[in-house]
């Protein structure tokens, strides 16, 4: 068995490893985009977060009650949760540099830059991008909410990436423009967007999300992959 991600809208992925294990990213299941067959897991091994905002925290203590897997995220936003219920655990709380290993994968913490903040308008630490070290599979670079920066050359440099999970929507962070300036900081040929509405915009005043992997498309050389399935649809690494 060869390890899958599949997304499930907004910026929350599942990824399938060669082992069974199910690792959840970023996971708001409750996004319009996510398919209704997905809103229920019947297994979590692993839970990481980029950062607090509640699009991204989703329904991290909902899975956690139920399935009990390590929650892998900056210390601050571990000890906001620690206060929402999740059990005190040190290990899994690194900070930007750190690396740390669980359900079998190793987890490094970026730089991204995004506000930081809770779903309670608390304070949830800052926002990073993340690094996972597959057993079987590749090198896999999730950027979170952010803007493109010059350091992303460094993250290509030191964690050489396969894969680059990059948002795109505009507004709250980079548009397909500066995902395309990324890619080639990152120095990586193949690219998932996330962050960007594949169904109906929603009605003003909501902000929309404008950017959609065609976009992209139009701005990468010729030998640049970008990975957009629908919702739900697995992707094999």
């Amino acid at each position: 068995m060869t390890a899958s991600i599949t997304w499930l809208g907004s910026s929350a992925f599942r990824l399938s490893l060669a082992d069974g294990k199910q690792v959840y990213l970023d996971p708001w299941l409750e996004n319009a985009d996510c398919p209704p067959s997905e809103r229920t897991p019947d297994r979590v091994d692993l839970i990481v977060l980029t950062h607090g905002h509640f699009d991204h925290v989703g329904q991290t203590m909902d899975l956690w009650r139920q399935f009990k897997p390590p929650v892998v995220c900056s210390q601050d936003l571990r000890h906001w949760l620690e206060r929402q219920g999740l059990e005190r655990d040190d290990k899994f709380g690194p900070d930007q540099g750190g690396t740390v290993e669980a359900a079998g994968v190793s987890i490094s913490l970026t730089d991204a830059r995004h506000c930081g903040g809770a779903p309670d308008a608390g304070y949830g630490g800052a926002a990073c991008g993340i690094v996972l070290r597959l057993q079987v599979g590749p090198c896999i670079y999730f950027a979170g909410d952010t803007a493109v920066f010059g350091d992303m050359r460094l993250i290509g440099l030191m964690y050489r990436p396969d894969i680059a999970v990059l948002p795109i929507g505009g507004h709250y962070t980079m548009d397909p423009a500066g995902a395309a300036i990324a890619l080639e900081l990152i120095g990586v040929k193949r690219c998932i967007p996330c962050h960007y509405r594949h169904g109906p915009q929603p009605p003003p005043p909501r902000a929309v999300l404008p950017g959609k992997p065609d976009d992209l498309r139009k701005l990468v050389p010729g030998d640049v992959e970008i990975i957009a399935p629908p919702p739900g649809e697995m992707v094999v690494l």
